[in-house]
């Protein structure tokens, strides 16, 4: 079922009619990482005038500073989860009325959440996020371990936000919760499923829209699960 969804999303997000909504993803998840990579290297600029090589060698600063910004652009494939959480939470509503449109015409469509709503809510996950990926970024040199922790943390995280954002449509923080923990295991595979994704370059600058297409049709893969189950959808 995860593989299933996972090529229909993939094949969706590429398709004419998203399109659009493609390159305004891309976009805003560029221009975030893009402001984010400049301030870090500012502050590293400012961190280094103080320094008392620097005050003796004038050009250890410009090296610095030049090395540093390379490195981060490595770095920001740690921030590449959070700023994913910010920028699908623009996007949700627009990608998910296709694909239930497209798709599943025959069920009722969701009920889009209000613009504040669903962007505190991408702040809240993007800073939950952050704060994981921070402890794996810092697990950077420790072999082995610094793999598992990238993908166990983003699996979770991946698997568990963006199924709330794609489950929220229908359903109350509650039942969203409770829906999770009965199908928890087929979310997470699902979630590692995009931490696989977001760990391959350039492609992963498409996770925001991969991720809530694929969780739409998850969550739809779940609701026929629980049909057949005998719960109330």
């Amino acid at each position: 079922m995860i593989i299933k969804a996972a090529l229909r999303a993939l094949a969706q997000i590429f398709s004419p009619p998203f399109r659009k909504v493609l390159w305004r993803s891309l976009g805003l998840t560029l221009v975030l990482l893009l402001l984010v990579w400049a301030g870090l290297t500012r502050l590293f600029a400012w961190w280094l005038d103080g320094s008392q090589l620097v005050a003796s060698y004038s050009w250890v600063e410009v090296y610095a500073v030049f090395l540093a910004g390379f490195g981060l652009v490595f770095g920001l494939a740690y921030l590449i989860p959070p700023v994913s959480m910010l920028v699908a939470s623009f996007f949700l509503d627009d990608v998910a009325e296709r694909i239930e449109r497209a798709d599943y015409p025959a069920d009722a469509p969701g009920r889009a959440l209000p613009v504040a709503t669903a962007v505190l809510e991408g702040a809240r996950f993007g800073a939950l996020t952050l704060g994981v990926n921070l402890v794996a970024l810092l697990l950077l040199f420790v072999p082995v371990v610094n793999l598992f922790a990238f993908f166990a943390a983003n699996s979770w995280l991946f698997g568990r936000e963006y199924f709330a954002l794609a489950s929220g449509r229908f359903r109350s923080p509650a039942e969203v919760k409770a829906l999770r923990e009965r199908h928890s295991g087929t979310v997470t595979l699902a979630g590692l499923l995009m931490a696989g994704f977001v760990a391959v370059p350039i492609l992963n600058l498409f996770t925001p829209l991969f991720g809530t297409a694929l969780m739409v049709h998850v969550n739809k893969a779940i609701e026929q699960r629980e049909r057949a189950a005998g719960f109330r959808a």
